[in-house]
């Protein structure tokens, strides 16, 4: 039995355990907000909590934080740029599929032009030409497609070394992989783009890490974070305005207290 074919098996029963939680957490007809910033779902708290402890105590203070500051400060502003581009040109073609889902058709045109144009003029992605029309990068992910069609964030996930996450991102994940050209990259290659990324990712949240610092509880900060943000994505930067029931039927029992007096 070849090693292949294990690492196959594995990433299957991964999957299939991680759409079987997310079947348990229900959907509906249209996107949830149940996972909002006032209730998020989070049964492995327990587990999640010293996740979360490792992760930003000691494999970002020690070794994430410290490898992206070395290298934003030795690596040339022009070289990170363009191999940033080039690591994320080569998510437009999910980003492309994944819009068709939706019935996004202009936001597919516009994932398919920046491809084109950035992987030709671009040379592969090097140069962002198409910026220069307009067509600004805006990435749309499987998650955000489970998402649209009423399936919930699931449970809340910490990945040692990695971060936030959730059911929903980790089963949008593994279908964006397949996806071409991410398909067929070689593992090294692609071990440098998902690198170049998170550098670049860990370097862009600087200037928010205090807010993690000062914050009471930075596990609970992080989390509430994490479910805004999947819900802005899958709103498209307009989501819905959520009303406390509980300060609806204050204001119901105070306006009829006015109307006894």
């Amino acid at each position: 039995m070849s090693f292949a074919f294990l690492k196959n098996i594995s990433t299957t029963l991964k999957l299939f355990a991680a759409l079987f939680l997310l079947v348990l957490t229900g959907c509906s007809s249209t996107p949830k907000v149940e996972n909002s910033s006032t209730a998020p779902l989070d049964p492995l708290e327990s587990i999640n909590r010293p996740f979360w402890d490792f992760t930003w105590d000691y494999a970002d203070k020690y070794v994430l934080k410290p490898t992206s500051q070395a290298y934003v400060e030795y690596v040339n502003e022009d070289v990170r740029t363009g191999l940033f581009n080039m690591a994320m040109n080569l998510n437009e073609p999910s980003s492309i599929i994944n819009n068709l889902l939706q019935g996004k058709f202009s936001a597919a045109a516009k994932n398919t032009g920046r491809f084109v144009l950035n992987s030709t003029i671009g040379l592969l992605g090097i140069f962002d030409p198409a910026s220069d029309f307009g067509w600004t990068r805006e990435q749309e992910e499987f998650g955000e497609v489970l998402g649209v069609y009423g399936v919930g964030d699931g449970p809340y996930l910490v990945v040692p070394a990695m971060g936030p996450t959730s059911v929903r991102e980790e089963v949008g994940d593994y279908v964006d992989r397949y996806y071409w050209p991410l398909a067929i990259i070689d593992f090294w290659p692609n071990l440098l783009r998902v690198g170049v990324i998170g550098l670049e990712q860990r370097a862009a949240l600087a200037d928010q890490e205090q807010l993690i610092n000062d914050s009471v509880d930075s596990y609970e900060f992080v989390k509430n974070a994490y479910f805004q943000n999947m819900k802005y994505k899958v709103y498209d930067g307009n989501p819905p305005i959520e009303v406390d029931e509980s300060e609806e039927d204050l204001e119901a029992f105070m306006d009829e207290f006015e109307e006894i007096d």
